[in-house]
């Protein structure tokens, strides 16, 4: 049997025929296997749902208890048969209760690493390399000018900024699931223990995270409505990126802009949205991690997804790697 006998792309999204199911599908099917709750790969209206724990749990706040016709845990580590199909889930240090997804059919072994990073979260588990047969990578950080600093000293970049303007509020863009809460961790591991105030489109995740025992520390409702600017100079405010582009963002006192991602590596981009601050805080693995993992996971074939895909293919067809783009379509990386 040929690996892609048993995954392949079809419209709806990466298939498994014996199995019958989909990984993270783009559109409702009767099962789907979903590596982590963004929006991109976990959607509602499936029939039947299997994930972590954790992320069943992030796709019920945001879409409602109901959100598929059935539902399964599974347990990082633990086996389990889809129509005489073997699948598990492993972390992917990507966000809280992200997995990547081990097929195992025919004496083939395939893993679909969804989204991952390399680099140490306290927000999430760390990364597990499964060896594999065939190893399905992202690519949104697939080129080489794509290497991400140490996350920690990019905040105390921003709490060295907040310490020079102690009259002007800090405004951080950060991805609500996630980024958000990681950067708030960050902010508290250097030694921030001042209340921090959070966009109300943050507050259910980041209540969700520390019941789960992740401590955020202090954190208040950032709205203006009931005192003025003021009451925020030397404050430090996390937020929705979007959010910086409506009313909400003008009410704070003469604000610095930050946003956390990797893309602040690139100046056009921080120049299109305005920012004054960037912080290359990234959830996604650089160059130099996707190029280690595919190393360390044995595998003798490599399809590249969702990302900057021909030149890790072309990195792997140097190495004497079979290697192949899959262009898998509806996955996003603008929000990371």
């Amino acid at each position: 049997m040929q690996p892609r006998d048993i995954l392949h792309p079809r419209p709806e999204g990466l298939y498994c025929p014996p199995g019958d199911f989909f990984i993270d599908p783009v559109r409702p099917v009767d099962r789907a296997l979903i590596t982590h709750g963004h929006s991109d790969h976990a959607r509602a209206g499936h029939g039947h749902v299997l994930a972590t724990r954790q992320t069943l749990d992030i796709m019920a706040l945001r879409y409602g208890e109901h959100f598929a016709g059935a539902t399964q845990e599974a347990g990082y580590g633990k086996e389990i048969t889809v129509n005489g199909v073997r699948v598990s889930f492993h972390p992917a240090g990507h966000v809280l209760g992200s997995a990547q997804i081990a097929v195992e059919h025919g004496g083939t072994r395939i893993v679909a690493s969804g989204d991952y990073k390399r680099a140490a979260d306290p927000t999430c588990a760390d990364f597990e390399l499964v060896p594999c047969d065939v190893f399905i990578t992202e690519a949104t950080f697939g080129l080489p000018v794509f290497r991400h600093p140490d996350a920690a000293d990019e905040i105390a970049r921003l709490l060295k900024s907040a310490d020079q303007f102690p009259e002007r509020a800090h405004l951080v863009g950060a991805y609500a699931l996630g980024k958000a809460q990681r950067v708030i961790r960050l902010i508290r591991d250097a030694g921030y223990s001042e209340p921090l105030y959070i966009h109300g489109a943050l507050a259910k995740l980041c209540e969700y995270y520390q019941a789960q025992g992740i401590d955020l520390g202090r954190l208040e409702p950032a709205t203006v409505d009931t005192g003025t600017k003021g009451d925020f100079a030397g404050a430090i405010v996390v937020g929705t990126p979007s959010a910086f582009a409506d009313r909400w963002a003008r009410r704070f006192p003469d604000p610095v802009t930050a946003f956390a991602s990797g893309w602040m590596r690139i100046r056009q981009r921080v120049k299109q949205r305005g920012v004054e601050l960037p912080l290359i805080v990234s959830d996604h693995s650089d160059w130099d991690e996707l190029i280690e993992t595919i190393a360390a996971t044995g595998a003798s074939e490599v399809w590249v997804t969702h990302g900057r895909e021909e030149a890790l293919v072309r990195w792997c067809e140097m190495q004497g790697i079979k290697a192949r783009p899959l262009h898998l379509v509806g996955y996003e990386d603008e929000a990371e």
